[in-house]
């Protein structure tokens, strides 16, 4: 069997990194079993669906290093879900009711009264074919629910009606669906609701592995009925946690938190935002992956805590500094380009300076520090005003190699006594106006001597 597996967000807004999460587990799943993915928009609500949001999941998901084999929208297979629901209705398990929003209400509240679960009371298998025409007459149209099934038809046993199956993630799993109301599947206005398409599509699609958030658990078992119903063995299915803010508060596509485009915008490397979205709330060390192969060997998916997991935007700059710091040239070279970073001097430049970037796009006001001296000089007393004018006549001349620093700073701390912190911050000070950052010697030949004579206080 091809283990293949789906993501399928509805094109309403743009996905979080809680999206990212359940959009990464699939895929390095796939990886792992050299399966296929499937990007799947969920998007049958046509009002609040767009395909400026489809487009940029996509964007977002390549960004990742996601590339899906295919790409479909359920809004173009209206044809398969109506030939689903003949069938359904066929099997006489898809049933029209006729209550409005209003009723229904009541009659949950009058429930909650005796004790009883509000769910809903199977009712419309009831009416008469008058009271059917009655409807009718007056305009109602019905909205169809599915008959939610009872596992045993032997009138000497109990009814069973819990469905049961080994959760990738969560191990053994029940849902009981007689605390369930039978599900609407299609709306009034002949719409649908999530969960047919979703069945049919992965029937269609020979979907293998379902995995998403652990907010589907009821309705996993819910579709594992409608699978059956359809004549289909349900594929295997998975639920990871759900990532929350660090207050706790659920991610939301509507509000924008913590928003892939956001992040991206905000400078954060894509591997950061992989490997927290994947490791957070698993039993492996969250730490920063060079790529997605390298992720895929730390990714498990039965290593998934059952708790919601806290996700702290903070954790994304330390992985990103790691990122940052052991980046090789060649894979910096082409992005250092657009930020105007080129020449001979860039490699050396930028394994000078990676090790104090939380940023890629910070290298820039290093550049600048290098090329065009201090953006902001520093002040000095006089008495560290003296030392410079001393230290920098005696700065050695040219040639310069690697050892120009240690040699400049060995003729001053003999000429002047000074040693230590007292010697070398002014020195920064007044070679890149900062109190901290690269090394010096790294520094100094790509200043050159001249370079390095300008910026004598």
């Amino acid at each position: 069997m091809t283990v293949t597996v789906r993501f399928a967000p509805s094109p309403t807004g743009r996905i979080h990194i809680g999206n990212a999460r359940t959009a990464l587990f699939n895929w390095l799943f796939a990886m792992n079993n050299k399966g296929r993915f499937i990007q799947r928009f969920d998007d049958t609500d046509i009002a609040r669906s767009k395909q400026e949001y489809a487009d940029s999941i996509l964007y977002d998901l390549h960004w990742l290093g996601i590339f899906p084999d295919v790409t479909e929208y359920q809004s173009r297979r209206f044809e398969i879900y109506d030939a689903a629901v003949e069938r359904l209705k066929g099997a006489r398990v898809l049933y029209a009711c006729y209550e409005t929003p209003e009723e229904l209400d009541l009659r949950r509240k009058v429930r909650r009264t005796r004790g009883l679960p509000p769910v809903y009371g199977r009712e419309a298998l009831t009416l008469t074919p008058e009271q059917v025409a009655e409807y009718q007459s007056d305009g109602r149209k019905p909205h169809w629910r599915f008959l939610l099934p009872n596992f045993t038809s032997d009138p000497l046993q109990p009814e069973r009606t819990e469905v049961h199956w080994n959760d990738l993630v969560r191990g053994e799993e029940t849902v009981d669906l007689a605390s369930l109301s039978d599900p609407v599947l299609v709306r009034e206005d002949g719409t649908y609701l999530y969960t047919l398409p979703s069945v049919v599509d992965d029937i269609e699609m020979g979907v293998s592995h379902v995995i998403r958030g652990d907010d589907h658990v009821t309705n996993t078992g819910v579709q594992i009925a409608i699978f059956k119903a359809l004549g289909a063995e349900p594929p295997v299915f998975g639920h990871h946690n759900l990532l929350t803010t660090v207050s706790g508060e659920g991610l939301s596509k509507r509000t924008g938190a913590l928003s892939i485009e956001s992040l991206r915008e905000d400078g954060i490397e894509p591997m950061a935002v992989a490997s927290l979205a994947v490791l957070v709330g698993t039993s492996e060390n969250v730490t920063a992956a060079h790529d997605l192969n390298e992720l895929a060997g730390h990714f498990d998916p039965a290593a998934t805590s059952k708790s919601a997991s806290k996700f702290d935007p903070d954790e994304l700059f330390v992985l990103n500094r790691t990122l940052m710091h052991r980046m090789p040239f060649e894979e910096a070279r082409d992005r250092l380009i657009v930020l105007g970073i080129s020449g001979d001097k860039a490699e050396p430049f930028w394994l000078a300076v990676r090790g104090n970037l939380d940023r890629l796009s910070d290298a820039v006001a290093w550049w600048r520090i290098l090329n065009e001296g201090p953006q902001e000089p520093a002040e000095f007393s006089g008495e560290d005003r003296d030392f410079l004018n001393q230290a920098f006549e005696l700065l050695p001349e040219e040639p310069w190699n690697g050892t120009v620093w240690k040699d400049w700073t060995g003729k001053i701390r003999e000429a002047t006594g000074r040693k230590g912190k007292p010697l070398f911050m002014p020195l920064r000070l007044a070679l890149t106006g900062r109190t901290s950052g690269p090394e010096l010697s790294d520094l100094l030949p790509l200043m050159g001597r001249e370079g390095t004579l300008a910026r004598r206080p």
